[in-house]
């Protein structure tokens, strides 16, 4: 296989009328599990569904805080974070083999922690030690809210100003094509049918996961994985519920699946824990940073850029170190077939189409139950969106996750010719030219116009064998804060190096 990193870099500037919010992108590029493995719900048994899970190799059936920190390696870019973070695996039912097989994950994962203090603060606490978290329903298969969301100005009465809205609101499934401007984040809360994700994804679906970020103070975790923890008046960004007064950083999470490899071929793209519809998609997070050096990083590592390299902090691995993390795996399942082609999906959950609850495994609830498999419901939502190109959030905040910036429009930019290649499996296959295709990114994603225009970093499956990434960089950026004050930051320039795309995924 052959990775090609393409760089753009940009000159522009921001302004608003505060700060910027800081955040930093954790690059996870390589699983360090695929399996039935879920502390959370299922603590010391086997999962009744399949994970993707990126982290600390310390990850177990049992896993802790303590063993987290324990593990000997990670499979994210800094070597400081022992985190583990999961979400369900994708899968594709084929209707004419009534087969399943486990679409590919492109790029690993991004947790981005996103530093939004509550208003009139101006700092946040780190996840405290033995933090843990679930965000997302597994048996939810239904949004009974109009499409698409009404103006987050409006969220202010009830039912959006409810958790049982945020929770929902804070999915996200976007629809991928690199020749047009990309979709904003967390804008379709729902798994697009077969039929729409072939005419319009053809570079796949990023599915997007908003955490609480809000907490109690005093609980680092609850028997539902849920009940420390709240959503901010507006998912992402707005102010905490007075019971949760706490704010923690805001966890966010971006994977990356190839279903248009599917493309032309009939059947259906259902989620490991037997959800076809995408309401009940959901994630884990289990901290597994020293809470000393985490506080220290969400104090000091507010460099406007996102990138770790920018934080000094942060000790960078090599992908020989990362890409080669894995968790041990439980004898029952060491051998288990989660890749496919296989007759039921890992675990043989129930597949709930709804619109009713599903009966899943719950923290705190059911229990899993490994031989319950079968089908409960024959329809597949019919709820529809089309696309929309994406747009900034409010004048006051300039940073959406998926890489959607809001820049003047006299912005210039230029194309570095730094691009790397490192051949792996496949040497003889030619990589598209750096050039071309960083051209041909800047022309589709960049629209200048009366209004802001927008550009977005991405990954690309350019072929089985070629995965490009492409990067922008900020050469100069200006904030003007309550117009009376101006702050210039100089350029930070990313450590350039290749990332080889292998076994993991």
């Amino acid at each position: 296989m052959r990775f090609s990193r393409i760089v753009v870099s940009l000159g522009a500037v921001l302004s608003g009328s505060t700060l910027v919010d800081a955040f930093w992108r954790m690059p996870c590029r390589s699983r360090s599990g695929l399996a039935r493995i879920d502390p959370l719900v299922s603590n010391g048994t086997i999962s009744e569904h399949a994970h993707a899970i990126h982290g600390s190799d310390g990850f177990s059936t049992s896993a802790s805080y303590e063993s987290l920190l324990a593990g000997s390696c990670t499979s994210c870019e800094v070597a400081q974070d022992k985190s583990a973070y999961w979400t369900p695996a994708m899968y594709f039912l084929n209707s004419e083999t009534n087969e399943y097989k486990l679409v590919e994950q492109v790029g690993g994962m991004l947790a981005y922690y996103l530093l939004y203090p509550n208003s009139g603060n101006t700092s946040l606490s780190a996840f405290p030690a033995g933090f843990e978290m679930i965000a997302g329903d597994t048996n939810q298969r239904n949004f009974t809210y109009p499409v698409p969301d009404i103006q987050k100005s409006l969220w202010n009465v009830a039912p959006y100003n409810t958790q049982a809205f945020l929770r929902q609101a804070a999915l996200g499934f976007n629809c991928l094509n690199y020749a047009i401007t990309p979709e904003g984040s967390l804008y379709r809360h729902f798994l697009p049918d077969k039929a729409y994700l072939d005419a319009h994804c053809t570079d796949g679906l990023r599915l997007e996961l908003m955490f609480p970020s809000c907490w109690n103070g005093v609980d680092r975790t609850s028997t539902d994985k849920k009940s420390h923890v709240a959503y901010p008046s507006q998912v992402m960004t707005g102010d905490c519920p007075s019971d949760f007064p706490e704010r923690l950083p805001s966890l966010f999470y971006e994977t990356i699946w190839d279903t248009y490899a599917f493309n032309g071929i009939n059947g259906t793209f259902m989620m490991g824990n037997g959800d076809p519809s995408g309401f009940g998609y959901h994630g884990d997070f289990m901290m597994g940073w020293e809470e000393d050096f985490l506080q220290q990083a969400v104090d000091t590592c507010t460099n406007l850029s996102g990138q770790i390299e920018d934080c000094a902090l942060f000790t960078i691995q090599d992908s020989s170190v990362y890409g080669n993390c894995n968790v041990t795996l439980p004898s029952a399942i060491a051998k288990e077939n989660v890749v496919g082609a296989v007759s039921t999906m890992p675990g043989n959950p129930v597949i709930a189409y709804g619109p009713g609850y599903a009966s899943g495994a719950a923290a705190g609830g059911n229990s899993a139950t490994a031989t319950a498999g079968g089908v409960a419901g024959t329809t597949q939502s019919a709820m529809t969106l089309s696309y929309s190109a994406g747009i900034s959030l409010a004048s006051s905040e300039s940073y959406v996750p998926g890489g959607i910036f809001a820049v003047s429009t006299g912005a210039s930019f230029a194309l570095s010719t730094a691009a790397t290649s490192t051949p792996t499996s496949s040497p003889s296959v030619a990589a598209t030219s750096p050039t071309t295709a960083a051209a041909a990114f800047v022309a589709a994603s960049i629209v200048e116009s009366a209004g802001p225009s927008y550009f977005s970093t991405a990954y690309q499956t350019l072929d089985p064998n070629t995965v490009e990434e492409i990067l922008w960089l900020e050469e100069v950026i200006t904030v003007t804060e309550a117009s009376t004050a101006t702050v210039t930051v100089p350029a930070r320039k990313r450590h350039l190096h290749g990332h080889r795309r292998g076994g993991n995924f």
